[in-house]
């Protein structure tokens, strides 16, 4: 086993916090790592926050941290943030609104910026998240950036997704769009002492008629106002029924499953444009591109053909 991979699943917090910078960084080791920590997996729930921004969504995963720890459960946290495409950096504001948690010995948090990824995640936030459950915490929560429309990335990771809306927040049926009504497993209405909260309870009873009238799993609504420590017992009584429902379905298995082999697939991908970039990264395709001489899609294609004809001759060389 990796020296790292070993200190982590011992529980070495200062291990934890080196892997998961490798994963970030993309240190040679990074798969490695991966693979010795697979076996390791102890089964953390792992519990995905998103919503749209000004929710309250870093309010409620603070009290809901401590709510946890009053039940002596360990708690991983995974905050992204959205990276600037002109600065390159992220505000990481969690880290301010979760200060009270630093020194607790069973919560560690991790802020991360998207560095451009879609979906309301950064690319390694699923890696961070294996890591975390080789370490061995009760419970991770991955809290999303926030964007609206493009958070469908953490139904690849999360046992249980929460959507987190707020009265006054706008036409609900904008929220759901782009499918956040299709990956919710449990709603959240937080800051419930506001005015509309009937109203949203109704616009949200109403989609769920029309799109999981005959799903098995009907998500539930919770009211919670998360300044006032309200309603966050409700919240985990919830997620504890949808982890039951996962286990008793074996929807759970194949949920996990579907996520393995997709991982695959990614993993794939990213090493091969990785691959593909620093092979052709100062290609004279860049000086024709901008002179005109040929089309982005000549160009590609060209790219393409170059590579699959250089594969075929290492496949070639390999077997002779």
């Amino acid at each position: 086993m990796h020296a790292l991979a070993e200190r982590i699943v011992n529980k070495d917090l200062r291990g934890l916090a080196r892997g998961i910078s490798y994963l970030e960084n993309d240190h040679p080791d990074k798969l490695t790592i991966l693979q010795d920590l697979h076996t390791h997996r102890k089964g953390a729930h792992v519990i995905g926050i998103t919503g749209s921004p000004g929710a309250g969504k870093s309010s409620l995963v603070n009290r809901f941290v401590q709510f946890l720890r009053a039940k002596e459960m360990t708690v991983g946290i995974v905050a992204v943030d959205p990276t600037s495409p002109f600065s390159g950096g992220a505000l990481l504001g969690d880290r301010v609104r979760m200060a009270e948690h630093f020194t607790d010995p069973g919560v560690y948090i991790r802020s991360m910026g998207t560095r451009g990824s879609l979906g309301g995640l950064a690319r390694t936030t699923k890696e961070t998240v294996r890591v975390m459950d080789a370490y061995g915490f009760d419970v991770i929560l991955v809290e999303t950036v926030g964007v609206g429309q493009s958070e469908l990335d953490i139904m690849k990771i999360a046992d249980t997704t929460a959507v987190v809306l707020n009265p006054g927040s706008g036409d609900v049926v904008q929220v759901f769009k782009a499918g956040i009504m299709e990956i919710a497993d449990l709603f959240i209405i937080n800051k419930a002492d506001l005015p509309g909260v009937s109203k949203l309870m109704t616009e949200i009873e109403g989609m769920l008629d029309l799109v999981k009238h005959d799903s098995p799993w009907r998500p539930p609504i919770v009211q919670t106002i998360s300044i006032e420590n309200k309603g966050l017992a409700e919240v985990w009584e919830q997620v504890e029924k949808h982890e039951e429902y996962l286990q008793e379905s074996g929807e759970g298995e194949r949920k996990r499953n579907r996520i393995l082999q997709q991982e695959v697939l990614e993993v794939v991908h990213y090493e091969l444009v990785k691959e593909v970039e620093e092979k052709y990264q100062h290609g004279k395709w860049r000086d024709q591109v901008r002179s005109g001489e040929i089309d982005p899609y000549t160009a590609a294609g060209n790219i393409l053909s170059e590579w699959k004809s250089s594969v075929r001759n290492d496949t070639n060389t390999r077997e002779g």
